[in-house]
């Protein structure tokens, strides 16, 4: 690329500066932000200014130097480019590539943001009180904000497809967990409910479709959570072991096919992947979970379950024939059009690259939680139904 046409590009890049609106977390999302393509909700592309403040460990960095190495999304040309053109700013002000940071400056970097998607499901209104609402919560789709997820999330839909805001979720589930999820509708009820659940006065109960024929007596499971950041996955540890929280979890068989259970999970302590660390250490994991499924055991569950596995993509949507509508409906009202970003290292797909359109949820589901004196539940999913074996 000769001389003048990386300056001419510079110079667009500038101008578009001043042309853009840039989103922060202050913006809302709209219905009109969504598409909807072959079952699968995306976010279209939009602008968004991320912020960050300059750790101790970043300080003496150049302003490049910075973002290659801590942001490794994007590769090193783009920061330049980037840095040059104003969409990486500290302090408010345009710096040069060769730009030192000091500790504590804010840092802004101006992006063509892209969501990672999810699975275009409803988010079904269980239950509307005055200050409590609850939702059966599908499966790839994160609770609230995090990490590259901002409107595809619970708390970004009910806002954009029912004008619910704020709302403060009560508990946790994990992105590809199904369920009851239940979100306070002010501060104040949102830290009654965190008393309660720290004091363990709250009791929770789920469903989850396993290996093998669990066994029919109640089984308990003590072993310690190892959780590995850095991996993304816990281990169990026996009880007595320095490594890892203590962990404790009631498992109940409801029915089995002998190719495969449907198992009630009641556990009592709440440590990341709990139940399904613990069902791997019973010699019955979930029977789609990949993450903790052993090859020994995809063997295992491949005899006479492969009715089962056809039908896993469709079956973890938990949608009824009237959600199915409300997102054919979608789909076709949906605008497809949004803007390529001459700079952007995502466009022109929909998706962030990294991301693909074909994860499953898991076989796990929230079904129940109470408290000293209310109880929310959620109707079970239809995988819950196992289809006899012969």
């Amino acid at each position: 690329m000769n001389k003048r046409k990386r300056e001419e590009e510079e110079e667009e890049g500038i101008r578009m500066g001043t042309d853009i609106v840039w989103q922060t977390p202050a913006n809302p999302p709209h219905p009109h932000d969504y598409i909807f393509r072959n079952g699968i909700r995306y976010v279209k592309p939009y602008y968004f200014e991320f912020i960050a403040h300059v750790k101790n460990r970043w300080a003496g960095k150049t302003i490049v130097d910075l973002f290659a190495q801590e942001f490794k999304g994007r590769p090193y040309e783009y920061y330049v480019s980037a840095v040059k053109c104003g969409r990486i700013q500290v302090d408010g002000e345009r710096v040069s590539v060769s730009y030192i940071v000091k500790s504590s400056q804010k840092i802004s970097h101006f992006v063509h943001r892209h969501e990672p998607p999810v699975m275009a499901c409803e988010v079904p209104i269980l239950q509307k009180e005055l200050d409590v609402l609850t939702v059966c919560k599908p499966a790839s789709v994160p609770v609230h904000p995090c990490g590259q997820y901002r409107k595809n999330t619970v708390v970004g839909i009910l806002q954009a497809e029912h004008g619910l805001a704020p709302v403060f979720p009560v508990h946790r589930l994990d992105r590809l967990v199904s369920g009851l999820l239940i979100l306070a509708r002010n501060a104040s009820k949102a830290d009654i409910f965190r008393q309660q659940i720290e004091g363990g006065l709250v009791r929770k109960k789920y469903i989850a479709r396993v290996v093998g024929e669990f066994p029919k007596d109640e089984l308990v499971v003590d072993a310690n959570i190892d959780y590995n950041a850095r991996e993304g996955r816990s281990t169990a540890e026996v009880r007595d072991s320095a490594k890892g929280k203590a962990a404790s979890t009631k498992f109940t068989r409801i029915s089995s096919n002998g190719a495969q259970s449907i198992v009630l999970c009641e556990p009592i302590t709440g440590r990341t992947h709990q139940i399904r660390v613990h069902l791997k250490h019973s010699g019955h994991p979930i029977a789609n979970d990949m993450l903790y499924i052993s090859d020994e055991t995809v063997d295992r569950s491949s005899k006479g379950s492969s009715a089962d596995r056809s039908a896993c993509t469709s079956a973890t949507a938990l949608t009824s024939s009237i959600e199915e509508k409300v997102v054919n409906d979608c789909e076709e009202k949906s605008n497809v059009g949004f803007s390529i970003d001459p700079m952007c290292t995502n466009c022109p797909n929909l998706a962030p690259k990294g991301y693909d359109t074909d994860e499953e949820g898991l076989w796990l589901h929230c079904i129940q939680y109470s408290g000293p004196d209310w109880t929310y539940e959620c109707p079970y999913p239809d995988w819950a139904k196992l289809t006899q074996t012969t």
